[in-house]
Parts: C-alpha cells; sequence; structure tokens
C-alpha cells in the first residue's frame, strides 16, 4: 500500500481547527488509497516540559526534523490549504520535491 504524509499549517490554528484540517486530508487520502503515516506528534515525549528536559531548544524545529524522518516512509506529501504560509510546510515541500515524492495538494 502506497503511505502518504499530511503537511499541514498549525500556527494561529484552534486544536479544533487543526483537527478538522487532518481528519478531512485523511479522508481525502485514504479515499485514494493511501496508508497515512503520522505527522502529528501528540504523546508526552513531544509535550513541551518532557522536551525542555532533554535539552530541545528549538522546539518547532524538532517536530519538524520527526516529521521529515517520517517523510522517508511516504511515497507521496499531502499539502493542506494555507501551506504556503507555514515555515515547516514550506521545508517539507521542499524536501518533497527534491526527493521525488508525489505531492497532492488540497483542493
Amino acid at each position: 500500500m502506497r503511505k502518504a504524509m499530511l503537511s499541514q499549517p498549525m500556527a494561529g490554528r484552534t486544536r479544533e481547527e487543526i483537527v478538522e484540517t487532518r481528519e478531512r486530508a485523511i479522508r481525502a487520502l485514504r479515499e485514494r488509497g493511501y496508508e497515512i503515516v503520522n505527522t502529528l506528534f501528540t504523546d508526552e515525549w513531544y509535550g513541551r516540559e518532557a522536551m525542555e528536559a532533554r535539552g530541545v531548544v528549538q522546539i518547532p524545529l524538532c517536530f519538524l526534523a520527526k516529521s521529515l524522518e517520517n517523510m522517508s516512509l511516504c511515497h507521496t506529501a499531502y499539502f493542506c490549504k494555507g501551506w504556503e504560509q507555514a515555515r515547516g510546510c514550506r521545508i517539507e515541500h521542499e524536501a518533497a520535491k527534491a526527493y521525488g515524492l508525489e505531492i497532492i495538494y488540497e483542493e
């Protein structure tokens, strides 16, 4: 089965908006037959206190690094609306292009 990751802007959005966008993207990808690779890291290991205790200074960069690691498992990257304005999404987009992933944009 082909695997896909989501790239979605999160800064300035409510938890509800993030979940709604994510669920819509997952539905669209599953309809196309993709398995979704997680790029939303919510377990305790990625909580602010745990990351600071591990010495993480640049928390957004830590999330981006993990997302890029998970991108290595994927054939496709799906970019949600607004990705162009999000620093991490733009970096993920450049990586996807550079490494030849199929790119799908939210309609």
